[in-house]
């Protein structure tokens, strides 16, 4: 009876999507408080049921139903408690049931905490947001409904994927989701203020919050699918530019240039039809995404549904959206009238620089992952673009933004010194060049471009504390009062530091891992020792150990350095007998930094067990960095000035008119 609860509660949400999506927009066109005002109570009780069908299946895949097809497919008795949670959306059909429910969670938080909104775009936003919903709840009802019957009902399930029987895949997909699915918010504001015709710096003021909760989000997901790469796939790779990485990453690029510009708008109230732009393109990407992962178009470890009638099907709702989205924008886009003016050498004139570059490299990236799709769709010719075209485009245009990143903070606004600024970044200069050639005589032979991109890494750590001194008036006051400043400053001054410097951390982490590391690959015998990056590696032996639903064939490696022990290693082969399947176990220590990798291939008809070890020279500040990035978006996030509104000055302005 329970996964019957689950379809009706679904089938109920999307009819009150259905009324969410017409009476209020209806009321808003008619200035009419009463219908607008119906937005509120409908968006919480569409997030309410629909979140009563996720739970309903839920419950099936805890009760091991396996009346259930979706649990069936996707589930075993056996398996640990949460792997069953998980595999509700280890699978297409249950992932889009999270996918809505996060939708509609975005939805009830803005009618729950949106009470600064205007009560007419509030209500034009609550409709646009609810419209994408009834769309991909029809999408589910109609080609993937995860509460299926199966008659008769097995004894015992399929198992679930053994590759997402892993802790960082049962934390990966949510978090991704609510960066995905996050963006719809940017997303509806941007066709809300496009219908009502009105955007200003209260806008950006509104929009920003929950750009920024997306991206938090969106940061961390794709961070935790990278280590979950890193040391489940055994390859020893943290980024293969696997075109469903690259689905993940364009939004994030675009969010992050949305962010920074809508920071322009808000302060100069500038760049408005870019940044409405931006807001479209944000979520239309993240749309393009869905459609790449379940379509059938990709084979890749990440993606999730192979079937081309759901590929039809989100195709149809990709033209509706996107061609929808960017024709209302062309049509209202001639009747804003642009703001405040600035000079290209400026806060604002390097913020716009930043988008540039962001938008760029995105656009590197969406011509690599797609050309290949629609060379292939038109021709029937297969072409393969991997790593040296993304490194050869992409890189060079972000390390050239990594360079202008310190500048920006210390511009002022309307028109900047950049003279001035140059003289107040020498230090940070002289760091990295200090830097950069102790590392390239350590490296004496290496890689030479490796030390140049760890001095610009360090050339934006350096420049982001160098902006933080500035304002807290390091050397120019006592110390005593400097520490006052620092902690009397914004969240958001604290917060822009430290997102600079993550994204400085997170670069160091990419050159030592991918420059400096070392690997070799033996055949081995118990009782053997193998070397690498002055380490030892002693075969200790093989034991097999069960596990719930798993065997697994465990080897023991003692390490030593220096001819000390300094830990054990057990990697191991782990099969899963429902599926038939075999996946390799990484073993990982940290030294610092820095990371022992070591994962087994096959036992040969000799005997001997094939064993990959690497050495990965500070490979943990990848996702350090990411971290830090985080932390300070969070902080942000929490700043005061973006939960109380828009100015009251912005508040009063007519935004919108007609161009002059």
């Amino acid at each position: 009876m329970t996964p019957e609860i689950g379809h009706y509660a679904l089938v109920l949400a999307f009819a009150l999507g259905i009324f969410q999506g017409c009476v209020p927009l209806y009321g808003a066109q008619r200035n009419d408080p009463v219908l607008m005002a119906t937005a509120v109570p409908t968006a919480v009780a569409q997030f309410v049921f629909i979140g009563i069908a996720f739970a309903a299946l839920t419950l099936a895949y805890v009760g091991s139903d396996f009346s259930v097809v979706n649990v069936f497919e996707n589930s075993h008795s056996l398996k640990p408690l949460i792997y069953k949670i998980s595999g509700v959306w280890g699978n297409h059909e249950g992932s889009m049931l999270l996918w809505v429910l996060i939708l509609a969670l975005f939805g009830a938080l803005v009618a729950i905490f949106g009470g600064n909104l205007p009560l007419t775009l509030k209500a034009n936003v609550l409709s646009v947001q609810s419209w994408i919903a009834v769309a991909f709840i029809l999408f589910i009802l109609a080609t993937s409904n995860p509460f299926l019957r199966l008659v008769p009902t097995p004894a015992e399930g399929r198992d679930l994927n053994p590759l997402l029987q892993d802790p960082g895949l049962a934390i990966h997909p949510p978090l991704l989701y609510v960066g995905y699915v996050g963006l719809s918010i940017s997303f509806s504001f941007a066709i809300a203020a496009l219908i009502e015709g009105r955007i200003d710096a209260a806008w950006a003021r509104w929009v920003r919050p929950w750009t920024l909760l997306a991206w938090i989000f969106l940061t961390l997901g794709i961070a935790m699918g990278s280590y979950w790469a890193y040391y489940t796939l055994g390859w020893g790779g943290w980024w293969f530019w696997d075109p469903v990485e690259n689905a993940s990453f364009m939004p994030w690029l675009i969010a992050t240039a949305l962010l920074h510009s809508a920071v322009v708008m808000e302060k100069r109230n500038a760049l408005k039809i870019w940044t409405i732009l931006l807001a479209i393109l944000a979520f239309s990407l993240s749309l393009i995404g869905t459609f790449l992962v379940r379509s059938g178009v990709l084979t890749s470890v990440h993606a999730f549904a192979t079937d081309p009638t759901r590929g039809v099907f989100i195709l149809a709702l990709l033209i509706v959206f996107i061609g929808g989205a960017l024709a209302l924008f062309a049509w209202r886009a001639p009747l804003l009238k642009q703001g405040g003016l600035f000079a290209p050498v400026s806060r604002e004139g390097a913020l716009v620089l930043n988008n540039l570059f962001l938008v760029t490299a995105c656009l590197t990236v969406f011509v690599g992952t797609l050309y290949p799709l629609a060379l292939e769709a038109l021709t029937g010719e297969k072409i393969s673009v991997g790593a040296p075209f993304f490194n050869a485009t992409f890189g060079p245009l972000f390390l050239m933004l990594l360079l202008a990143v310190p500048f920006g903070p210390l511009l002022a606004w309307k028109r900047g010194d950049l003279p001035g600024v140059a003289q107040r970044l020498m230090a940070a200069a002289g760091v990295a060049l200090v830097v950069m050639v102790a590392t390239y005589a350590i490296a004496w032979g290496g890689p030479v471009l490796a030390p140049v991109m760890i001095g610009i890494a360090v050339f934006v750590i350096a420049g982001a504390l160098t902006d933080f001194a500035e304002r807290a008036g390091v050397g120019r006051v006592p110390l005593g009062t400097s520490v006052r400043r620092a902690a009397g400053l914004p969240r958001s001054a604290w917060g822009t530091m430290l997102a600079h410097l993550g994204l400085g951390l997170t670069l160091i982490g990419i050159v030592g891992e991918t420059q400096f590391g070392s690997e070799r690959i033996a055949e081995m015998k118990p009782g053997q020792t193998m070397a690498i990056a002055g380490y030892d590696f002693h075969f200790d032996g093989i034991a097999v150990r069960p596990g719930p639903n798993y065997r697994d064939q465990v080897a023991t490696f003692t390490v030593r350095r220096g001819g000390d022990v300094i830990g054990v290693m057990a990697p191991s082969k782990r099969t899963f007998p429902a599926r038939s399947t075999t996946r390799t176990e990484a073993a990982l220590m940290a030294r610092g930094f820095s990371q022992l990798y070591l994962s087994l291939g096959d036992v040969s008809a000799s005997g001997t067990l094939a064993v990959r070890v690497y050495h990965k020279p500070l490979v943990l500040l990848i996702w350090l960095g990411t971290i830090v990035m985080v932390i300070g978006g969070t902080l942000s996030l929490t700043d005061r000035r973006l939960r109380v509104g828009a100015p009251k000055p912005a508040r009063g302005k007519a935004a919108m008119q007609p161009a002059e």
